[in-house]
């Protein structure tokens, strides 16, 4: 596997880029149709999960995530 980045956006969902596998709770990878940059939810409040649709937008979702 390359090198895989996760970031942390403030407020907003966790982007992940590179070369890498989601799985269920049951260890199934979900398909990613070939993508490399996906974009997961924080917020809980998605209508497409785990992905985030940009709902953390409307639902007052707050996070500042840093390095220490």
């Amino acid at each position: 596997m390359s090198d895989v980045v996760v970031k942390l956006r403030d407020h907003g969902p966790i982007l992940i880029s590179g070369d890498f596998v989601i799985e269920d709770g049951q260890g199934e990878p979900i398909d990613l149709a070939g993508k490399t940059n996906i974009a997961l939810c924080r917020c809980g409040s998605t209508k497409n999960s785990p992905f985030c649709d940009g709902t953390h937008k409307d639902c007052g979702f707050i996070a500042e995530n840093r390095a220490k």
